[in-house]
């Protein structure tokens, strides 16, 4: 197939990115490095059978011809984290809505075969219901959280309206290598790696017995790539590692002391996938348990030699505007 992927340079862009190449696709990357990191393509960009085009998925012109005979769309470009979006939301709209309905288009005129939305579980908010099914009603408790739902209903929509052959994906709680460095959220695995290197203690919210789907990256490129081969079309289905797991298990398994920060506002005290659906229609598993997937993950600890390291102080300034706006309601 000929293969485009938005947010190729990102974590988990760039996983599927060498996943597809080693299937033997041609792909097409586009990435703004707003997100992505050029070195997350580093064992990839010299492979033949890739392009990159550094551009704005919100530049629907620029875009529009790199949809030329595309076979398979990956829609993974966005921007993430919770605090820049409660200080930037129309940046977020901009990227994650606006971007989204360009790179739909563009899609849309190119007759693409298949459109692949990379959609988060942070939808679903506080749930009342766990393991959380898809049936259940969006409650997202910030801009980052609502900007990737509404593109996900656009997506369906553009599915309803203009048949393009849509399939949504809701990702539970994604690590593995190449997992983000920034932000104070979303990244536990990058913070907490970042922190062991530099001999800090781990900044656990609350008490840590919160559970987490913590889903390993290669599981989330498999899904996706059954999702693309199939013959579905507008299904939203959950990608979850089939169970969840306490905070203070995950910080038991990397090893090392721990500090307590306070509790955020918004954020559930549990996130745990049903994969019901998913398993019946793709007949798709995880492989990937926690052990394992942190085993991997300490392996190639160096990559977080970079990362910002955060301390309790720091995340302190940096949620403040997240405590003083989530907090009040």
């Amino acid at each position: 197939m000929r293969v485009l992927v938005t947010g190729g340079a990102g974590f988990i862009g760039s996983h599927l990115v060498e996943r597809l190449l080693t299937d033997g696709h041609e792909v097409i990357v586009l990435d703004n490095f707003s997100t992505g990191r050029p070195e997350n393509l580093e064992r990839a960009i010299h492979c033949h059978q890739l392009t990159f085009h550094q551009v704005n998925v919100t530049e629907l012109e620029t875009i529009r011809p790199m949809f030329a005979g595309i076979d398979w769309v990956f829609h993974l470009a966005a921007l993430a984290d919770i605090v820049p979006s409660i200080e930037q939301p129309f940046d977020y709209h901009r990227v994650n809505v606006d971007g989204t309905v360009a790179v739909l288009e563009a899609a849309r005129a190119a007759g693409v075969k298949r459109f692949l939305y990379a959609a988060s579980s942070s939808c679903y908010g506080i749930p009342e219901c766990y393991p959380t099914p898809e049936n259940t009603p969006p409650s997202p408790q910030y801009p980052y959280a609502f900007t990737k739902w509404v593109g996900e209903q656009t997506a369906l929509h553009w599915q309803r309206v203009y048949g393009l052959p849509v399939v949504s994906l809701r990702f539970f709680n994604v690590y593995g290598p190449r997992s983000r460095t920034s932000g104070t959220y979303g990244a536990v695995f990058g913070v907490f790696l970042a922190q062991k290197l530099a001999g800090l203690p781990f900044t656990v919210v609350g008490d840590g017995t919160q559970t987490r789907d913590f889903t390993f990256v290669t599981d989330v490129v498999d899904a996706l790539l059954r999702a693309a081969a199939s013959t579905l079309v507008g299904e939203v289905m959950n990608v979850g590692s089939g169970h969840t797991y306490p905070v203070n298990r995950l910080v038991e398994l990397l090893g090392g002391p721990v500090v307590h920060i306070p509790k955020r506002p918004g954020e559930p005290d549990c996130t745990f996938a049903d994969t019901t659906r998913i398993r019946r229609l793709l007949d798709w598993q995880p492989q990937v348990s926690l052990e394992d997937g942190i085993a991997i993950m300490l392996e190639n600890i160096d990559y977080w030699r970079a990362a910002p390291v955060w301390t309790a102080n720091s995340i302190e300034g940096a949620t403040a505007s997240w405590f003083r706006l989530l907090g009040r309601r």
